[in-house]
């Protein structure tokens, strides 16, 4: 049994892996912003064993109280999932930015998924073999020209390379390290026309993730187990 922690844990791809791994008999410290309104992964907990736990990731002293709750818990797999699509489309372009928009996606795309590791890599290095996941997206992948959502774009590639080169330092203290394009999901974010359920692109990540080792660790995977190009 695994002790894994998802953020962004109250909806979508989230709630999905967090239906997963309770599924699968593991425990999972389901993170959100209110416990109170996350009525669906509440109800998790009389499945199985499922905690839920408040933090606001792009919050230093939110996510400090959520490192001390946990302080001296072994976290064998956290998965930094919360993320935000950034301002309206047509204040992301090259024309046009909404700035303060731009530097909060930033808050939650690309310094959130540091500032939680970080806080709580103690509980990672406790594991046997720590591993800390970040839901990313193809958008980041400098190699892929699709000129549209640039503040999103641009987060997600910032996050790319800091976790890439983390999974040189980690390796030292046996985390492995991993980043997934969920694909194109059925979510608030991915919109109704999507190609991918949730269920199924949450499937996926826990199949990359139960794969993710020292020796492939460092990796931009697909959902679907397939390596992205960078």
């Amino acid at each position: 049994m695994a002790t894994v922690l998802i953020t962004g844990a109250n909806r979508g791809i989230g709630l999905e892996l967090a239906k997963r791994y309770v599924e699968s008999g593991d425990r999972v410290l389901g993170c959100c912003r209110s416990a109170s309104a996350a009525t669906e992964l509440q109800s998790l907990s009389q499945q199985g064993d499922l905690q839920v736990l408040e933090v606001q990731v792009s919050a230093a002293e939110s996510v400090s109280t959520l490192a001390a709750k946990l302080a001296g818990q072994t976290i064998d797999i956290l998965i930094n999932n919360a993320g935000t699509s950034g301002p309206d489309r047509d204040e992301q372009t090259v024309y046009r930015m909404d700035f303060e928009g731009w530097a909060n996606t930033f808050a939650v795309n690309t310094l959130a998924p540091v500032r939680i590791m970080q806080a709580l890599l103690d509980n990672l290095k406790a594991s046997d073999s720590g591993k800390l996941v970040t839901i990313t997206s193809q958008l980041g992948a400098l190699s892929l020209d699709l000129p549209f959502a640039y503040a999103y774009s641009t987060s997600k590639a910032a996050i790319n390379k800091f976790m890439k080169l983390a999974a040189i330092d980690l390796r030292n203290d046996g985390i492995s390290v991993a980043l997934i394009h969920p694909g194109w999901v059925q979510t608030d974010m991915g919109g109704s026309k999507a190609d991918l359920t949730p269920r199924d692109s949450a499937r996926g990540i826990v199949n990359v993730i139960a794969n993710l080792s020292l020796d492939n660790t460092g990796g931009f995977w697909k959902w679907n187990g397939e390596a992205h190009g960078w």
